[in-house]
């Protein structure tokens, strides 16, 4: 009797409190034991022979048995609601993943309606004749199949009785369950069949290949998904969720391993296999209890999927997937009416559209996805080693993983295009609800997921020393705040844009350092940052003195090999700076940082030109140019500065120079696929700045080299370099660029 559950660790309210044998052994057993065995098992021997038939009986309860340990697992560390593999898969790999995998899921457990009907009416219709009942329905129908005419007579009958009680119609089940029991006694105590050979007129079907084979038989070890789905009945799913599936499975690889030995002790014209459904009942010692054993199993089964699917159905309602009015329940025990209804339509679709051979590959299809997933999900938690993963059930996760590869690879193997067609709608959906952005009341293994490959990373990349052809530029932009001077972050986020890392670094006074306003302030500058579409981590930094923050930053900020290459900020006109600055442009240099300094932009922010042009100033030199290159194509690959034009420009004493000069340049240009354009002036007077000012007044940045900081030189004389560079290019959009990793940058443009 079941009663009412107060405390059934489960998320939903209501419900029965069904235990191992009733609420999960029964249905799981009785759908195991269904229209496969007592219709197509014979097709099966007759196809492909003993041998193979023993082989895909255990492969397909390998992989089922290997579901269900890992279910077992599941099941065991968590609170187990509505919804069975849907709600298992929800809770460890996201909603997103989940309702992906929950909406097809339901489609298929209707579908599996269908086809536990169809197969009733395919084994009645040869022993009642229908005929004067169709003729007596509207002229609109008289042209209906009597199989359609049982198919859809006997849902409407179903779908009453799961209408009525849940609780009627799983005790329904035990008496169908004894009868089953009885046909299998029947066909073990039977002999030879009457009649031999191919019956007269009967056309011997071309058999066809073990895959195929495999995809019409597999429905038959998916009866653990009936249990499954009665999760949030169940007086306490995390014991009976194991044992009940892992009892039917074992019990159902014995009836389906013993079976083919006994048709062959008695058949041996494999014709006979392929021409009689109904074989079985000639073998048996009293065939009406065969006869009652497919109706029981096919009517069990179809009852059990017409249970299971509306509370996959309910479970997405419940988890805003679907519109929460289909998931409302009915009654004390929350029966969920307009889940069912749902069910039926589908169902009743299916039976005018399909027959038994188009109907079990797509079933088959849908489960092995939902398998896969179960498996990969108790997998990938016992291999990310979470606190939280503490299943009463131990399984390996390896175990797991291999369960979720035979899956996958088992569905290649079937049709590749239905494979790719089933993942292709598992991923439509996924991607639909990500766009949606339903917030998810619980948590799951997607960020134990990254962490476990973001650690694999970090590790191998700690053996691989940096080298020119995977150079990245790791951008530490101190920015302050984001909306004073957004030009930093921008040009910051131009280089790195997802190829690459961006961190704003903020430096905030000890005086505002509290845990609170810390979250705070990070919160803030990161939803800004999002509204713009600029991908970047935050980094908060104490300190009263800006400068001594950011020095700090650069010296002990990153994570193992994944550190800041590439240094970003504004410059200073305050005299009062300039001796911090130029300290910590050499600190750059002598911690092998790059440093981009980066004049304020505000005179272009809204007047660059329809096409931008990035002018690089080359003194000759090789220190600088890769780096200031490589920036510039950095920059024209998306925001503001994209499609700009890349102009290097270079000055010389006197015209005896151009041409050689210019040779040298079209040569490398063109050999290294440069897109820029050659410009060489000549010094019209001593100062150079003067001319680089008047040539590069109109552009939108203007790239110079920075003098690299030499050990012996003093501090103020590099202090005065600085004061001149920056007085001599007022008014310019000046970046000034600093190369100093242990990169050879000519390299990657070509010029070393």
């Amino acid at each position: 009797m079941a009663k009412k559950n107060k405390t059934n660790g489960s998320e939903n309210s209501g419900g029965y409190s069904f235990g191992t044998f009733q609420g999960v052994f029964t249905p799981s057993i009785l759908t195991i034991l269904g229209v496969i065995m007592f219709l197509r098992f014979g097709w099966v021997l007759g196809n492909v022979g003993l041998p193979l038939t023993l082989l895909i009986v255990t492969m397909a309860t390998s992989i089922t048995f290997l579901t269900g340990l890992s279910l077992s697992a599941t099941a065991t560390n968590m609170k187990v609601g509505k919804g069975g593999a849907y709600y298992m898969i929800s809770r460890s790999l996201g909603l997103e993943i989940g309702a992906a995998i929950g909406l097809p899921l339901f489609l298929a457990q209707a579908l599996g309606i269908a086809f536990y009907i169809s197969g009733f009416a395919e084994s009645l219709v040869d022993v009642v004749d229908l005929t004067r009942y169709i003729e007596m329905l509207p002229e609109a129908f008289q042209g209906i199949s009597e199989i359609r005419f049982i198919s859809i007579a006997t849902l409407v009958g179903l779908t009453v009785l799961a209408l009525i009680s849940a609780d009627l119609a799983l005790k329904a089940q035990l008496l169908i369950l004894c009868a089953i029991f009885a046909s299998l006694v029947s066909f073990y105590l039977g002999g030879p069949p009457a009649a031999t050979g191919v019956q007269p007129g009967v056309i011997v079907p071309d058999k066809v290949d073990f895959w195929i084979v495999f995809a019409v038989f597999f429905p038959a070890v998916t009866g653990i998904e009936a249990g499954i789905a009665m999760s949030g009945d169940l007086k306490d799913p995390a014991k009976s969720l194991p044992r009940g599936t892992i009892a039917a499975v074992l019990t159902g690889y014995v009836v389906y391993m013993t079976i083919p030995l006994l048709m062959l002790h008695f058949i041996n014209d494999e014709n006979i296999l392929l021409t009689r459904p109904l074989i079985m009942a000639e073998l048996a010692r009293w065939a009406i209890l065969i006869m009652i054993g497919v109706w029981a199993a096919t009517l069990s089964s179809a009852l059990g999927a017409l249970l299971g699917a509306p509370r996959t159905l309910q479970a997405l309602a419940t988890d805003k997937v679907l519109p929460s009015f289909i998931g409302r329940g009915y009654g004390k025990k929350n029966d969920p009416r307009i889940a069912t209804a749902l069910s039926f339509l589908v169902a009743l679709i299916a039976i005018l559209l399909g027959d038994l051979n188009m109907i079990a590959p797509v079933l088959t299809m849908f489960f092995l996805t939902s398998y896969g997933l179960i498996n990969l999900s108790a997998g990938l938690e016992g291999l990310i080693g979470s606190p939280t993963w503490r299943p009463k059930f131990r399984f390996p996760w390896w175990g797991s993983l291999i369960g979720a590869t035979a899956c996958f690879t088992t569905m290649i193997m079937i049709d590749i295009g239905a494979t790719f067609a089933a993942l292709g709608v598992t991923g439509f959906l996924y991607f639909i609800m990500k766009r949606r952005n339903i917030r998810s009341h619980f948590g799951d293994t997607r960020a134990g997921i990254l962490m476990l490959l973001v650690r694999y990373a970090v590790e191998r990349l700690r053996h691989q020393p940096p080298d020119t052809r995977n150079w990245r530029p790791n951008v530490l932009v101190f920015s302050g705040s984001p909306q004073t001077r957004w030009h930093l972050i921008e040009l910051a986020h131009a280089m790195a844009r997802g190829t690459s890392y961006l961190t704003l670094g903020t430096i905030v006074p000890n005086e505002n350092w509290t845990a609170d306003r810390v979250l705070s302030l990070r919160k803030t500058i990161t939803d800004y940052l999002q509204k713009r579409d600029v991908q970047a981590l935050v980094k908060l930094y104490p300190s009263n003195d800006i400068l001594a923050g950011a020095e700090s930053l650069v010296k002990g900020y990153g994570f193992g090999p994944i550190e800041p290459n590439t240094i970003v900020m504004g410059e200073t006109r305050q005299p009062q700076n300039i001796a911090a600055y130029t300290h910590f442009i050499k600190l750059c240099y002598t911690m092998k940082r790059n440093l981009i300094m980066v004049r304020t932009l505000d005179k272009v922010d809204d007047s660059l030109p329809t096409q931008p042009r990035i002018d690089i100033w080359w003194r000759g030199k090789q220190a600088n140019i890769g780096l200031m290159i490589t920036v510039a194509y950095l920059l024209t690959r998306g925001g503001r500065w994209a499609n700009a034009r890349i102009v290097l420009k270079r000055l010389i004493q006197d015209e005896s120079e151009r041409k050689d000069i210019m040779n040298y340049l079209q040569e490398f240009k063109n050999e290294h696929r440069l897109d820029l354009e050659l410009e060489i002036l000549i010094k019209e007077n001593p100062n150079p700045l003067e001319m680089i000012h008047r040539s590069s007044a109109d552009a939108s940045l203007v790239l110079m080299g920075m003098k690299q900081p030499d050990p012996e030189e003093e501090e103020a004389a590099y202090q005065q370099y600085y004061r001149q560079m920056i007085t001599d290019t007022a008014d310019l959009p000046l970046v000034l660029v600093l190369s100093a990793e242990n990169i050879n940058f000519s390299e990657i443009i070509g010029m070393g």
